[in-house]
């Protein structure tokens, strides 16, 4: 019997029912695994068993389902239900501490455990998202049980998780010898994507580095867009001419109120904590965290401006979109909501609409900011509308409608996602942040070129 085919066999376990735990029991289910995915919170696992799913993500709830119903997948909260399997998968958070690094408390607890449980020849393998380091130190831990480590770490969005494990760029695979790392590896065979094997410290760094990279490029973008600003020009011109050079591409060049979500603030703060700890100054990463902090204030600018520079305070504003981006309902480190903070904190009456938010939202400013499931009643008599989050379904909807129930026809769109024609055909101001506004003295009109001009 193959190598291949005794894993398909064994059990696979995975710790840690969040996010990522779920997309990675999900899609090894659906490669033919058995997966037992244990969660210390019994109240989700009783959820999952009844096949509802807590989080928003295509395919997610489809594939969970399937795997159920099929007996590949499990949920459990004992973890010693994991006894059997030779491959255990850590989904476990690591959220960060005041100081930036990662909290490594769940990941040290249930290691522990695991060690006291899982058989010598079995292999841990963490795709959290740790320090470098830590995988060694846990090796270390595990040798004298024969368990051994290996770092897999995870490079999924949020909406597009289940492609992304199903589809990835690439698999790194961090492990200390050839038979760990050709057992993490055999997980993978359904995969069309280069398997990069490697060693646990370089696994561990190329997480933090690829969403550290991706952070630069966003906040390199949205500062493009204030110079665009100033000098006539448009961003999203200018981003696409960027994009189109193979050594840059288009990825992440695509300007906003600024990066957040789960990953790259707790990412880029961590791997800053990492380089402190180490005596390494990145001032290029620094000044990454410190630029998306300030373009918060550029969209607030923005706002301000359109309604006038007195009359923030007390001005209606309301903001469509919440979530840190489209197609998920995770609003941790959104951008969107830090912008509807500061406005409430500048004195205005924020209400705010987003497809897949129905909590109320507290303000830093002791005031709740009033949600509404109908962008059309959310607008209703407010001064000026800010797109903060890409939700295609705001570029549905009925603008005129919209602006005749608004006090001042005013759209200050974050996003560029609003064609500025149609919207001021609609009777509106429109601001693109990012693009130079109508008449601003600076900016430079197309110049047509003469016939057989620079052919000589």
């Amino acid at each position: 019997m193959s190598d291949v085919a005794r894993s398909a066999e064994s059990t696979v376990g995975v710790v840690g029912a969040g996010y990522v735990g779920l997309a990675t029991a999900a899609c090894l289910a659906h490669f033919g695994f058995r997966v037992v995915c244990v969660d210390s919170d019994a109240a989700k696992v009783q959820r999952l068993r009844a096949g509802s799913i807590d989080i928003q993500e295509p395919r997610m709830t489809e594939l969970i389902r399937s795997g159920a119903a099929d007996g590949r997948l499990e949920f459990c909260s004992d973890i010693t239900a994991l006894s059997c399997s030779s491959t255990v998968m850590l989904c476990l958070p690591t959220p960060p501490t005041a100081s930036g690094d990662a909290d490594l408390t769940a990941v040290h607890d249930v290691a522990e455990i695991l060690a006291r449980h899982l058989r010598p020849g079995s292999v841990l393998v963490v795709k959290s998202t740790v320090p470098v380091g830590t995988c060694a130190d846990l090796a270390d831990r595990l040798a004298e049980h024969g368990i051994s480590v290996a770092s897999n770490p995870e490079f999924l969005r949020e909406g597009t998780a289940i492609n992304d494990f199903l589809e990835p760029a690439r698999v790194v695979v961090g492990a200390g010898n050839d038979r760990t790392a050709a057992q993490v590896a055999c997980l993978y065979t359904r995969i069309d994507a280069p398997i990069v094997c490697t060693d646990p410290a370089s696994a561990e760094l190329a997480k933090y580095a690829s969403n550290a990279f991706l952070a630069m490029k966003t906040s390199y973008v949205n500062e493009l867009g204030a110079l665009c600003e100033r000098v006539g020009a448009d961003i999203d011109e200018v981003a696409h001419a960027v994009g189109m050079d193979p050594r840059i591409g288009p990825g992440n060049l695509r300007a906003g109120p600024g990066w957040g979500g789960s990953c790259l603030p707790k990412d880029t703060r961590a791997l800053a904590a990492i380089a402190r700890r180490h005596g390494v100054r990145m001032p290029v990463l620094s000044a990454t965290i410190r630029s998306n902090a300030l373009q918060h204030h550029r969209v607030v600018g923005a706002v301000r401006r359109a309604v006038g520079p007195d009359r923030l305070a007390g001005a209606r504003i309301a903001v469509l979109g919440i979530t840190f981006k489209a197609g998920t309902d995770d609003t941790r480190e959104s951008p969107a909501l830090d912008v509807a903070h500061l406005l409430t904190e500048h004195g205005a009456d924020v209400v705010a609409c987003d497809p897949s938010v129905v909590e109320p939202i507290e303000s830093t400013a002791d005031a709740l900011i009033a949600l509404y499931d109908d962008p059309y009643a959310a607008s209703a008599g407010a001064d000026v509308i800010v797109v903060l989050t890409e939700w295609p379904q705001f570029t549905a909807l009925d603008w005129s409608r919209i602006a005749d129930g608004m006090r001042e026809r005013r759209c200050v769109d974050a996003r560029g996602l609003l064609d500025g024609k149609s919207m001021r055909g609609a009777g509106f101001r429109y601001v693109r942040t990012g693009v130079a506004a109508p008449g601003n003295p600076e900016r430079i009109r197309a110049v047509r070129v003469p016939s057989g001009f620079g052919s000589g």
